[in-house]
């Protein structure tokens, strides 16, 4: 297995994080379904945009000559630790609240992983790297503050006095 210098750690990391971001999207979706359909759409675009950022970061990856495979498994590993999070906190009880309140979570989670990987670039200088986080970075930006509005909006539609469920 080759290794992997920091950057290209970090670079499988943003990648995984795109893909867990697919699935988490998905399954808010299904929770947002019934009780915040309005929001869906929102949902649907972080999805496409979440496959768009890995494709991106594979086709800079391809690029990597004997790194391919190792920067691979750590998108994988990264997607891995992402869906444990998301089984945990979003179970059976879950509802779109909730997903919401997973997805700002995550997104925040991103934006800081995305700038760390543009800082890291900035002394190494790879020039599709970064064409890359300046694509990305306002995109996690925006998703974290569309999930942020989306909780404001779920959030002010409960019931503070109701019994949690």
């Amino acid at each position: 297995m080759a290794d992997l210098t920091n950057l290209e750690t970090k670079l499988g990391e943003v990648m995984g994080l795109a893909m867990a971001a697919q699935a988490a999207t998905e399954k808010v979706v299904g929770l947002a379904e019934d009780e915040a359909s309005e929001l869906v759409p929102v949902l649907q675009q972080m999805h496409s945009e979440a496959e768009d950022t890995e494709k991106r970061c594979m086709t800079i990856i391809d690029t990597l000559e004997g790194k391919k495979t190792a920067i691979q498994d750590e998108a994988s590993a990264t997607k891995r630790k992402g869906a444990e999070m998301l089984k945990t906190y979003l179970d059976g009880d879950a509802d779109a609240l909730d997903g919401f309140e997973f997805l700002a979570m995550a997104e925040a989670g991103e934006v800081g992983h995305w700038k760390v990987l543009k800082t890291m670039n900035s002394r190494e200088g790879n020039h599709a790297i970064a064409e890359l986080c300046g694509w990305a970075i306002p995109i996690q930006e925006r998703h974290f503050t569309d999930v942020n509005q989306a909780c404001q909006k779920l959030a002010a539609a409960e019931d503070p006095a109701a019994v949690a469920s």
